[in-house]
């Protein structure tokens, strides 16, 4: 008899400036679930490739800024050696990794395609969502809703998906809108998708994004060019997931 090789999962760390709260989110990522964790230092001015480094991780520079950028980067190194599943969590610890493998049990067991950490449906953490991401996530997830039907209640960053459900969205989008491309993308490509409660906590140190006025109006922006992009410029149509 012939052994199955057990599926191998990677994570995927876009950080900019995260020197302080990278070697706490490093440390609190179980190497037993874990294959390889891929840091895309994405042009840090700090020592966060060095201590991302130190952790063991496997780092990707990545100098232009950009969230999505960063995690085609990162994407890019791991098709070298391709894992089965793609865990995708923020460097500043505002995540709990402990949420992780509660993400990627269904898509192991071929129940999910890509499963979604909602910090809307979990605990947030008083101070952790600002009144302008909670509108953000609100609007954004009911335009989703009105145009595709879709049940979602978040856009946040800690996700996981498959790496062949993942290849087949053809995911594009440099910055502000790669997590809501991904949502679009797997509706039109009939992907089966869930969410799962998470924790979340206030980050270690200042939001790029966030914590400044004009980071929230571009990333606003950009949230709502791209649900009307895939609308009415490139229409998206949902199609109903395999079973």
């Amino acid at each position: 008899m012939t052994t199955q090789p057990s599926p191998t999962i990677d994570v995927l760390i876009p950080a900019r400036n995260e020197e302080a709260a990278l070697p706490l989110v490093l440390q609190e990522i179980s190497r037993d679930l874990v294959r390889t964790i891929v840091v895309v230092d994405n042009g840090s001015t700090d020592r966060t490739a060095e201590a991302a480094r130190a952790a063991g991780a496997r780092v990707v520079d990545c100098p232009v800024a950009g969230y999505g950028r960063a995690c085609l980067a990162g994407l890019a190194a791991m098709a070298e050696d391709p894992p089965d599943v793609v865990v995708f969590l923020d460097g500043d610890r505002s995540d709990h990794p402990d949420h992780m493998s509660d993400l990627v049990a269904p898509i192991l067991a071929d129940e999910a395609d890509m499963v979604l950490g909602s910090r809307t449906r979990g605990v947030a953490e008083k101070g952790s969502l600002t009144i302008t991401q909670r509108f953000g996530n609100w609007l954004a997830t009911r335009l989703m809703r009105l145009f595709w039907r879709a049940d979602y209640s978040d856009l946040g960053p800690f996700r996981a998906i498959g790496w062949h459900a993942l290849q087949r969205l053809q995911m594009a989008d440099t910055n502000f809108g790669w997590t809501i491309e991904m949502q679009i993308k797997a509706l039109g490509h009939g992907l089966r998708t869930s969410e799962i409660p998470v924790r979340y906590r206030a980050r270690i140190g200042q939001s790029k994004i966030s914590g400044t006025l004009s980071g929230c109006v571009r990333a606003g922006t950009k949230i709502l060019y791209t649900i009307f992009k895939y609308r009415f410029l490139e229409p998206v149509k949902a199609v109903p997931a395999r079973t």
